[in-house]
């Protein structure tokens, strides 16, 4: 578990939520842009996967339920499936889809009580080892080039102090391969408000390949070794499903008497193939100490800097019988208490990186020059990118919230001040 910490404690504060998809760059595309929502509650859907069928082209709605999806013209009469974690599975014609304000509802699943009780492994932790020794049967065993839109916010208190949004490939190496996945930048842009920012040297977990080695089935040594499998307590909770598939539901946590930080949070686990489809989980910070000591590599000597939250989550996606990484979450929470001043600082570090297109064994066609980033790689800051509209031309991306739309307009205010 430790070793998952300190393999990406090399980059500095940086952080990323995003989403992408590469389409030919000569095709025009459908824009289709809106919201999907709890049929019964009419509450927005944070984090609906979005998928045109026939085409490994996606895209996942922000945390206001909303999306904006670019299909090639050649494929709108592709059906767009809507999955959801605890809803039925919903598939929409794209020429159907009403392209600037579509509004999609999810009905909650239906409890499934009768295969709930016919659980074949009656033991939780022998289904997660189960889980993790399925990775060659369940996940792809061929080299799988992806395409990602990632995005990072590090905000002090309510106020945003960085942005920073990427396109990058990814070479998402087999999972039974012992090679690590590496990424490529494609596009890129950055802004940070350094006045916001306390003149701390930190060291922090952070960075694209953070959202990757979030996948524990190819990096299950971060986080559920042997022995770390032998310090949990794991036990079943009510199943649920997602595209119309049951899925059972496994919860863990450290036994008592371990002090050292470990993880808590729950497993989704595929009742048919015993594949996982996703993970939602948090690291203990309660050993305020030791939990400072995995992520803070450097600090100032009057400065006491520790965290107070650290969540992680996971989702794959399957496909003719295999899964795949598709999307990642991670939010940390710091806290600098300065010995000499009144007021604590607070730091929020969130990164999201969602897949939206996916090919094996074939090579991305982009017009770009291409980096090849190394794990400690941060964003080089480029601001110019933020008053341009078409940007991002063709990629999908995910729709920002209101938050990062009012951050935008900022740095395009302060940009003409510039000027």
């Amino acid at each position: 578990m430790k070793r998952l910490i300190s393999s990406v404690l090399k980059t500095n504060l940086s952080f990323i939520l995003f989403l992408v998809c590469a389409i030919n760059f000569a095709q025009s595309t459908i824009e289709y842009k809106g919201k999907v929502f709890d049929s019964n509650t009419k509450k927005p859907l944070a984090l609906a996967d979005l998928v045109v069928n026939n085409a490994n082209i996606s895209t996942v709605s922000n945390k206001e339920g909303a999306f904006l999806l670019k299909v090639p013209e050649n494929l709108t009469t592709n059906k767009l499936s809507i999955v959801y974690l605890g809803y039925e599975k919903l598939e929409i014609t794209l020429s159907e889809l009403d392209t600037s304000n579509a509004k999609i509802y999810l009905s909650p699943a239906a409890t499934v009580l009768a295969e709930v009780d016919i659980v074949t492994i009656k033991n939780a932790k022998e289904l997660v080892k189960k889980t993790l020794s399925l990775k060659g049967e369940n996940y792809s065993v061929n080299n799988v080039h992806m395409t990602g839109f990632y995005r990072e916010t590090i905000k002090k208190r309510n106020r945003n102090a960085s942005l920073s949004e990427a396109v990058v490939k990814i070479n998402k190496q087999s999972y039974i391969s012992n090679k690590k996945d590496n990424i490529t930048l494609i596009k890129a842009r950055k802004k940070t408000d350094y006045s916001k920012l306390d003149t701390i040297a930190l060291k922090l977990q952070g960075g694209p390949y953070s959202s990757l080695y979030s996948d524990m089935i190819k990096y299950p040594r971060f986080i559920f070794t042997e022995t770390d499998l032998n310090n949990y307590n794991f036990s079943f909770d009510r199943s649920t499903q997602i595209d119309n598939r049951l899925v059972y539901v496994v919860s863990f946590i450290q036994k008592l008497g371990i002090t050292s930080p470990m993880y808590y949070g729950k497993l989704f686990i595929d009742a048919n193939s015993y594949a996982l489809t996703s993970a939602i989980y948090n690291l203990n910070v309660t050993n305020r100490s030791e939990a400072a000591n995995l992520f803070v590599r450097k600090k100032p000597k009057k400065a006491d800097v520790y965290p107070t939250e650290a969540s992680y989550r996971v989702n794959y996606r399957t496909k003719n019988g295999k899964w795949y990484f598709g999307y990642s979450n991670i939010l940390l929470t710091f806290k600098v208490k300065w010995r000499n001043r009144l007021f604590n600082s607070q730091y929020t570090l969130q990164s999201e990186m969602a897949i939206t297109d996916w090919n094996i064994n074939e090579t991305l066609l982009t017009n770009k020059p291409l980096l090849k980033l190394s794990p400690t790689s941060i964003l080089q800051e480029q601001t110019s990118g933020f008053s341009d509209p078409e940007f991002w031309g063709k990629y999908n991306i995910i729709e920002p919230e209101k938050t990062i739309e009012n951050a935008i307009s900022k740095i395009n205010k302060q940009l003409k001040k510039s000027s």
